[in-house]
């Protein structure tokens, strides 16, 4: 008897938690999901490190982690000292779908973060990175509108709280139109495989968590009709992917988890306490510092507290207005700041990933055995940093891969990321332990996303300890009776879900 080739759909919830999605399930918000399941199987589904958006994406579609793929954030350097540019590509590295294709299967591929399509048995129309990239076929993007009747929407804009009605009615759009495009493609191609894409589930937690976790009476009306969507494109995707034949698969994954954010830490600010980050003369940013605490202050008294948050609103959302705010606040970021940095004595910084801390490659006085010695003390004072607990690793602990060459020397973890790592001088001293109103954003990523599978086959269960979504690809190409190429480090959880050969 020849093995069963399944057909399989992935749905992938960006910054998609258990921590919202089960209550609000069991209270009857989410009655797609809810279904899915009670019908078939769940587990957390654990990040990479760091878990973020293109690392973490990247690593589920190829199988391979960032120390495999040298990509360990959305930025890598680009030249001199504080210069980068946005990831151009997991490949030469291959997807799934790029296995799934060159054996004939099509596939399809929607919003996923890239910045360009390229040939496949099927289509591909990227997203996130750059506003209408290329998609494959060439023509696809103009017939796809043509058949909406309306311009692809692209990723959502800077958020600004005068702006919240237009900004959440974006996203919701934006959920619905890719449930219609998802239709539209799946009669035009009639895809085995399917991935797409919700990024907007991501960027709505990171400004609205706090709201979203709490007391659903307490939820906005534009907030539950924007998950209401989400799961009603979900249940319009799957509708039109199991339409097209049997045997099929649903699988819904994230890329990481989520949660509250409740403090900040600034890397640099603390390397540049500690001797290891040296600025030139005087240009350590005096303006800032006086402005960020005299903030600080004004937080703690209710009348300049109201004023702060329209305030710094209205200087948000575009480079001119961010620009004029910057005329009186003084610079804070690294790019800006690289050029006062004294480059000939500091030996570490944290750029361009914020989980990350570098060594100086451009002091020539840093020997080999200087910086063995440096990465030794960073390890050390970290680890014992009174203000909040801190976990430190080499790259070498926590990747398969050797592809380390734009790894940084260490990474760190906070507070098991409630605590939000970040690169910039906004602030005076390193630790910001209480966020105050006028921040951007209440919610932070998480290690732990979600899997639920659902379909012909699944085996109903469900399971607390995590998989990894390194595991993801190598469980769909076994569940379609596929090799598993030996570049691809995860272990198929296939037979757990009841997918294994027959």
């Amino acid at each position: 008897m020849p093995p069963l080739r399944r057909r399989f759909l992935v749905l992938g919830l960006d910054g998609g938690t258990f921590d919202l999605l089960n209550p609000w399930m069991d209270a009857g918000e989410l009655p797609f999901l809810a279904s899915l399941v009670r019908s078939g199987a769940s587990a957390p589904l654990a990040s990479v490190y760091p878990p973020k958006t293109i690392p973490a994406w990247y690593s589920f579609a190829t199988g391979q982690d960032p120390g495999s793929l040298g990509i360990f954030g959305f930025t890598e350097p680009d030249g001199g000292p504080g210069r980068s540019r946005l990831v151009q590509t997991f490949r030469p590295a291959e997807a799934v779908w790029d296995h799934l294709s060159r054996v004939g299967v099509p596939v399809g591929v929607l919003n996923f973060p890239l910045r360009a399509g390229y040939p496949l048995n099927g289509f591909l129309v990227p997203g996130m990175i750059s506003e209408n990239p290329p998609t494959f076929p060439e023509t696809l993007r103009a017939s796809l509108e043509a058949e909406l009747g309306e311009p692809y929407v692209p990723e959502l804009p800077a958020y600004r709280s005068s702006e919240r009605a237009s900004w959440v009615g974006q996203a919701t759009h934006g959920v619905e139109q890719r449930a219609r495009a998802a239709e539209i493609l799946c009669k035009k191609y009639r895809p085995d495989f399917l991935f797409a894409l919700f990024r907007e589930t991501d960027r709505v937690q990171h400004q609205h968590w706090a709201e979203l976790a709490g007391p659903r009476d307490g939820v906005g009306r534009d907030l539950r009709e924007f998950w209401r969507a989400v799961d009603v494109a979900l249940a319009k995707i799957d509708g039109a992917f199991r339409a097209l034949g049997t045997p099929a698969v649903t699988l819904i994954i994230s890329d990481h988890g989520h949660g509250p954010a409740q403090s900040d830490f600034f890397t640099n600010r603390w390397l540049a306490e500690e001797g290891y980050l040296v600025f030139q003369g005087r240009g350590s940013g005096l303006r800032r510092r006086f402005v960020s605490s005299a903030l600080l202050a004004g937080e703690k008294w209710g009348p300049t507290r109201r004023l702060l948050r329209p305030v710094a609103d209205r200087l948000r959302g575009g480079p001119k207005r961010e620009a004029f705010g910057r005329l009186f606040t003084g610079e804070s970021s690294f790019e800006a700041m690289a050029p006062k940095i004294d480059w000939g004595r500091t030996v570490a910084f944290s750029y361009p990933v914020p989980e990350g801390i570098y060594l100086n490659r451009y002091n020539t006085n840093l020997t080999a055995e200087r910086s063995a010695e440096v990465v030794a003390e960073i390890k050390h004072k970290l680890r014992h940093y009174a203000a909040a607990h801190v976990e430190v690793f080499e790259p070498k602990e926590v990747y398969r891969g050797q592809n380390l060459a734009n790894a940084p020397a260490l990474l760190i973890k906070i507070d098991e990321l409630e605590t939000e790592l970040r690169m910039d001088f906004s602030y005076a001293k390193p630790m910001l332990r209480e966020r105050p109103g006028f921040f951007y954003g209440t919610g932070v990523h998480r290690m732990n996303g979600i899997l639920i599978a659902a379909g012909d086959g699944v085996r109903a269960g469900r399971r607390t300890a995590p998989l990894s979504l390194l595991d993801v690809a190598p469980t769909i190409l076994e569940g379609m009776a596929l090799p598993v190429p030996a570049a691809m480090v995860g272990r198929s959880f296939a037979p757990w879900l009841g997918l294994g050969p027959n």
